[in-house]
């Protein structure tokens, strides 16, 4: 894919997002808790295109131990940008197993594109530079991704 074609279609996505999100009232996500290594993370899990879209948008602030988890109905290179997202995070783009493919470091409120290196169903969102800290690194796997139905 051209540089120009992803970064149109970041564009558009990021306000397909935006419209979506005026539409729609805010519902807070299911939670979970992960584990990679002896680390902790209690995350919200985003499953439905809404929650997907909303993401950590408008966040002021996020516990070093708390993220969300993306989980998608199918492997694909989904990539993130940044557009309302207010505080730096981390993504780790994770495999079906849980192994970390590749972790990405992403600034606020920017739509730079943030992609997995292999096609992946799960990516994990947490405060910038908690995995770096925590000595989280590609290959890490993350235990406890909840499976079963998608939920609207």
């Amino acid at each position: 894919m051209t540089r120009s074609r992803l970064r149109l279609r970041t564009t558009l996505a990021a306000l397909l997002a935006a419209a979506a999100l005026a539409a729609t009232a805010a519902t807070p996500a299911p939670r979970t808790q992960l584990q990679a290594g002896a680390h902790v993370f209690e995350v919200e899990v985003a499953r439905t295109p809404r929650q997907h879209m909303r993401g950590l948008m408008q966040r002021t602030h996020l516990d070093d131990n708390a993220g969300m988890l993306f989980i998608f109905p199918k492997k694909d290179m989904h990539c993130f940008w940044m557009k309302n997202t207010l505080i730096p995070l981390s993504i780790a783009f994770l495999a079906d197993d849980g192994a970390i493919v590749n972790i990405e470091d992403m600034q606020p409120q920017t739509l730079d594109a943030h992609c997995p290196k292999t096609p992946v169903r799960y990516a994990l969102e947490v405060p910038q530079g908690a995995f770096r800290s925590k000595g989280i690194k590609p290959g890490t796997r993350v235990t406890g991704i909840p499976v079963g139905p998608r939920r609207e």
